[in-house]
């Protein structure tokens, strides 16, 4: 699925994957930061601050759309078809990475 289009956003921070993996469905902001905080096991807390500066250069990519499917007017987001084609492009990065590195990782000794 190579793409120059898309792969010049490659490669994405921990921070934003898991941005554009939480808007596989629409989501608002806080929504968005729950979610992060949820799938990274409290690795990545997000502020408002950094989250909506994440957001507004998604969309400015157009990576991440507006959507006005929340009932209470909050400002939702959800991937757009170029964002679905990043997301898959970083997942099989980070998996070539892991495969690529297994055995070796694996029977490295480390003194302790």
């Amino acid at each position: 699925m190579k793409n120059t289009a898309t792969e010049k956003y490659l490669p994405l921070t921990h921070t934003t994957y898991y941005i554009l993996i939480s808007l596989v469905t629409p989501l608002h902001g806080y929504g968005i930061m729950q979610k992060v905080e949820e799938m990274s096991t409290g690795e990545v807390k997000l502020g408002p601050g950094t989250l909506y500066g994440a957001l507004s250069k998604l969309e400015k990519q157009g990576l991440i759309v507006k959507t006005d499917e929340d009932e209470e007017r909050r400002k939702c987001y959800v991937l757009t078809n170029i964002g679905k084609q990043v997301v898959k492009l970083e997942w099989e990065r980070l998996n070539t990475l892991v495969e690529v590195s297994k055995n070796i990782v694996a029977d490295i000794e480390v003194d302790q």
